[in-house]
């Protein structure tokens, strides 16, 4: 199995969102984006797999030396072998992979976080981030192109995390600022003992707001003449869209079930958003 082929089936098996994203784009932007998303894949799951927190962090510190082999061109996993193929191609900064790494291990760190500007921080580093490389892959001539990527991927992470509520509680860990949970009366027990009530249904309408916000806030920030370039990004805000659509609609259930889309809706979805450019 060739590198590109590994990230291809990395891509594939996850079945996220992302990976409908750029079922479109020309061959050699396609590997390129495939190759960066089987990189997320890997640290993220060192993060989710690992119980051993002291085995993840270690695991974590060898991807930190990947990324530095990379640099020097004596990558040795497939994914980072595909990556370093294309990163000199797309202008990818090693530090920007560094900064992603830097996010997950946020993840061994803590489990809760006070406030929105703490966890903005976590979303900067492990999606923010995310979309300023997608941003080169894609194509851009108008700086204020790599704002928007950025707020985008601000609007992803903040959607999973609405996703996630309750898988993550199952792990122990709860995104949902602490000052937010004191606001709505919810505590950290019912949302690790998933405990459904209209507080908490309120809570998560707020969540759902600010996400829709950051979307808002990133699609009028993307400049005309990048659109058609950008439109990746563009197709997977409208799967994300109306997957937090699907969750208010069911009243938010995030505590016992992870809502999602089928892959026929997010193709078709994918498909006409790209064909109206």
């Amino acid at each position: 199995m060739t590198p590109d082929e590994y990230c291809q089936q990395k891509a594939a098996r996850s079945g996220s969102s992302f990976y409908y994203s750029f079922l479109f784009l020309p061959a050699a932007q396609r590997r390129a984006i495939t190759a960066l998303y089987a990189f997320c894949r890997e640290v993220d799951d060192v993060v989710d797999e690992c119980q051993d927190m002291q085995l993840a962090a270690t695991k974590l510190a060898w991807w930190r030396q990947e990324v530095a082999r990379m640099a020097d061109g004596q990558p040795q996993h497939p994914v980072s072998q595909a990556l370093q193929a294309v990163s000199s191609a797309y202008s990818l900064p090693q530090e920007q992979l560094q900064e992603i790494i830097d996010g997950m291990e946020m993840d061994l760190q803590q489990s809760r976080y006070l406030d929105f500007r703490a966890l903005s921080l976590y979303c900067h580093r492990v999606a923010g981030v995310v979309g300023l490389l997608a941003a080169e892959i894609f194509g851009y001539q108008d700086r204020r192109t790599r704002k928007y990527a950025h707020d985008l991927g601000l609007a992803f992470q903040l959607t999973n995390i609405i996703r996630d509520v309750g898988e993550d509680a199952r792990r122990g860990r709860i995104y949902l600022p602490i000052d937010e949970l004191q606001r709505f009366e919810v505590t950290a027990a019912d949302i690790l003992n998933a405990h459904h009530s209209e507080n908490f249904r309120r809570l998560m309408d707020f969540q759902i707001e600010r996400a829709e916000s950051y979307y808002e806030q990133a699609i009028a920030q993307l400049p005309a003449v990048d659109r058609k370039q950008q439109r990746p990004g563009l197709v997977m805000a409208a799967i994300y869209r109306t997957l937090l659509d699907e969750i208010r609609r069911d009243g938010c259930q995030v505590l016992r079930q992870r809502t999602s889309l089928t892959p026929l809706r997010k193709l078709w979805i994918a498909w006409r958003t790209w064909v109206r450019g």
